[in-house]
């Protein structure tokens, strides 16, 4: 097949979390499967990598006709296309410290139209365009305008006539909900407001659920989470197209791999855990913490904000003080989170470090040395720490949502089963309680440790695994 993937990130070029590194490796696992994969995403600045390619195309959006241009990067198979505009040069992707952009709509409005040009204006490295007997790959609201575009422009006019879509649900709780009075801008018809109204609002996200062919959420369990409770209001939508709705979970990128990760001191694997002994002094010393290899290293790896359940770790802090234990967070985002790390480690010097923003090499030094990793998010939809920390040997102790439950099974001592422990309910009182479980297994019990250690990282959370699945949803959009 031909698919053709357009998102707001892309990493290693852009991102701000996992859909950035879920969009730089999907396709890598689609073309290594025997697909052409085209990405479009922005070009948030200058790529050394990326050529101009000259071709232009011209996009009426907002009552004017604007110019993009195209760029081109052929990396492990996969053709890239960054747009170029004006809009997209700014400091930071969807806005500052000031806000988010007032113009997100036309930014990603003309993302989603230049993707569409894209495929039948811009040659690529075998030197024709991708065509249009394509499918179209839309990923969260920033690009869920596509199927409009393509239903609403594109295909009264005698094109993609055969083409599929696709609509990716990372996180429910971004909606990109504009004025309606904003409607005419994107020169549409207006038989087509009722399917972006919601409210008396434009619903980005809604447009694409309700006109993609397919739908899928980013882990079984959240794809019915979002039907019953936590679709932010679109719930019933949702439930209204569960036909065409499929959960899928997410894969981890062979860059996480303690066999041979670049950022780490010394290398491991499940039949020889002797690295990860190494990582974890290394990484005592590197933080100024007391090197002690007997210590359980507890660590969290999040952007702090409400979802993520940085509160339950707040309250717990005062009962892990008590314990023998050291702790390692690395995160930014709301200032009273950031506090919370930097207090932490003020109050208790020896034990906490609190490092406040984000180091790519320090998330894959933590993940090797931590012996549990803590994940209470409130909702989860996928989730990729808890399946790093698995890989890497260290054992998750999460909030059993989302893809949390779908990736995390509980240890059963008597069955010798499970990969970590996942708290049914929502309170530091349970949070605690699996941590407690988690401490009495690493200190009274190594052998049952070590099968958890195991069991974690011989799991398969390949990409490949996922875009086996994906092709087959694919497939199911593409009109004969």
């Amino acid at each position: 097949m031909k698919i053709v993937q357009v998102s707001a990130e892309l990493a290693p070029w852009s991102k701000t979390g996992g859909l950035g590194d879920v969009c730089g490796a999907l396709p890598k696992a689609l073309v290594k499967r025997g697909h052409r994969v085209l990405t479009v995403a922005p070009r948030y600045k200058a790529y050394e990598d990326a050529w101009d390619t000259g071709v232009r195309a011209r996009v009426t959006l907002f009552g004017a006709v604007h110019d993009v241009g195209y760029y081109h990067c052929l990396r492990d198979g996969v053709e890239h296309l960054f747009v170029d505009h004006v809009s997209f040069h700014r400091p930071g992707i969807y806005g500052d410290k000031s806000g988010a952009y007032g113009d997100n709509l036309f930014r990603y409005a003309l993302l989603s139209r230049a993707a569409l040009e894209a495929t039948f204006r811009v040659p690529l490295s075998e030197g024709a365009p991708l065509g249009e007997d394509v499918v179209f790959h839309a990923n969260d609201w920033h690009t869920a305008l596509v199927p409009l575009f393509l239903e609403a422009v594109y295909r009264p006019a005698g094109r993609f006539e055969s083409a599929g879509s696709v609509l990716s649900l990372h996180n429910m709780g971004h909606h990109g909900t504009q004025p309606r009075s904003e409607f005419d801008g994107l020169d549409v018809a207006p038989r087509w407001l009722p399917a972006m109204d919601f409210d008396g609002h434009l619903n980005i996200l809604k447009t694409g659920i309700a006109l993609a062919r397919k739908l899928v959420a980013v882990s079984p369990t959240y794809a019915r989470e979002i039907q019953t409770g936590l679709g932010f209001g679109l719930d019933g939508l949702l439930s209204a197209r569960q036909r065409d709705l499929v959960g899928i979970l997410n894969g981890v990128d062979d860059a996480w791999d303690p066999t041979n990760d670049v950022h780490l001191p010394a290398h491991f694997s499940a039949d020889d855990l002797t690295g990860k002994a190494v990582c974890k002094a290394a990484l005592q010393a590197e933080l100024g913490l007391p090197v002690r290899p007997e210590v359980p290293m507890l660590a969290l790896i999040a952007r702090l904000d409400h979802q993520k359940g940085i509160d339950l770790v707040a309250e717990a802090m005062p009962w892990l003080m008590r314990q023998d234990v050291q702790v390692v967070m690395l995160g930014s985002g709301a200032p009273e989170w950031q506090a919370f790390f930097r207090e932490s480690e003020r109050r208790n010097p020896s034990r906490v470090r609190g490092w406040v923003g984000f180091n790519e090499g320090l998330a894959h030094r933590i993940e090797a040395a931590a012996d549990i990793f803590m994940m209470p998010s409130r909702f989860e939809p996928c989730g990729l720490n808890q399946m790093y920390s698995m890989r890497y040997g260290t054992v998750p102790v999460v909030h059993a949502t989302g893809g949390l439950a779908d990736t995390v099974e509980t240890f059963s001592p008597a069955a010798g089963t499970g990969t970590g422990w996942a708290f049914r309910s929502f309170s530091a009182e349970a949070f605690v309680d699996a941590l407690g479980w988690a401490l009495l297994t690493y200190s009274r019990f190594p052998d049952a440790w070590r099968g958890l250690q195991e069991r974690g990282m011989r799991t398969d959370f390949s990409w490949d695994r996922s875009a086996s699945r994906y092709e087959r949803v694919y497939a199911a959009t593409i009109r004969d």
